[in-house]
């Protein structure tokens, strides 16, 4: 017959070695990770499967959240600046291949801000903030065909699909339910939202100086206002349109190179923007 022994169990044989905050925080790491893993998985997919969405329906979002935009100018020159806007944007999209559906209308706001920016529906709004800081048309034409790149791009609806995919996970997560989306779509608006990747700023770039080679024949002063925003960066204020934007000397660098290799013989003078587009 075998014998049995009832040893005495050791004291604490059940108890982590470790301190049980910091089980509980690594759990909680773990999880945090993976969630943020999962939610950057989907605001991917989502991304790249709102690139997808037809432009009319684009158009039609945008229309409902028209409120965002610029009013109409009331005054005379406004209404002579915001002509001009959309006479140059419509000289330069007729370079860049632009499908037939997908129309550019360009706002001008005659605030202070420096900044020029592409949104929802083929939107373009450009700040007098921004026109005051440059030296020529070309200069502006650098920036415009910039942000008609955008749209070709369809980086707006991009960044919108992202946005919103993050925004309904976490709301999923946080049990916030259907009212954040709606203060997002709603209360917020899609402006302030829209932000674009350094790879979806260079490719804008690239479009742009060839749509500005195509149209003047050279690409003399598209480097000129972020020149004067690299004189900037040692003071306390960047402008707003280059808080996400490559390193503007990286940015000057390419611009640089791509001139050095379309340089001309015989270059025409840059074009002096009109008098009324000046505020200052």
């Amino acid at each position: 017959m075998a014998d049995y022994e009832n040893p005495e169990i050791p004291e604490g044989i059940n108890v982590s070695p470790t301190h049980p905050l910091k089980d509980f925080a690594l759990l909680v790491a773990g999880i945090s990770t993976l969630i943020v893993v999962a939610v950057l998985a989907l605001s991917l997919l989502a991304g790249q499967l709102a690139r997808h969405i037809p432009f009319a329906q684009e158009q039609a979002l945008a229309a409902s959240l028209g409120r965002w935009l610029p009013e109409p100018p009331d005054s005379a020159v406004d209404r002579q600046r915001q002509h001009y806007l959309q006479t140059l944007t419509d000289r330069l999209a007729g370079t860049m291949a632009l499908p037939p559906d997908m129309p550019i209308t360009v706002h001008y706001a005659s605030g202070k801000t420096v900044n020029a920016m592409a949104t929802l529906g083929g939107h373009i709004i450009v700040f007098q903030g921004l026109i005051d800081t440059l030296p020529s048309e070309n200069a502006l034409a650098m920036v415009l065909a910039h942000e008609i790149a955008h749209v070709r791009h369809r980086d707006p609806v991009v960044a919108m699909g992202r946005g919103f995919a993050v925004v309904l996970a976490l709301s999923s997560l946080a049990g916030f339910g259907d009212g954040a989306l709606q203060q997002w779509l709603g209360g917020v608006g899609m402006l302030p939202i829209l932000s674009f990747s350094r790879s979806q700023e260079e490719a804008a770039d690239s479009t742009a100086l060839q749509a500005v080679l195509d149209l003047y024949g050279h690409v003399g002063d598209a480097a000129a206002f972020f020149e004067k925003v690299a004189e900037r960066q040692s003071a306390a204020h960047v402008p707003t349109m280059f808080n996400t934007h490559p390193d503007v000397e990286q940015r000057i660098a390419r611009i640089r190179e791509f001139a050095t290799r379309h340089a001309k013989p015989e270059q025409a003078p840059a074009t002096p923007l009109p008098a009324f587009m000046k505020a200052t």
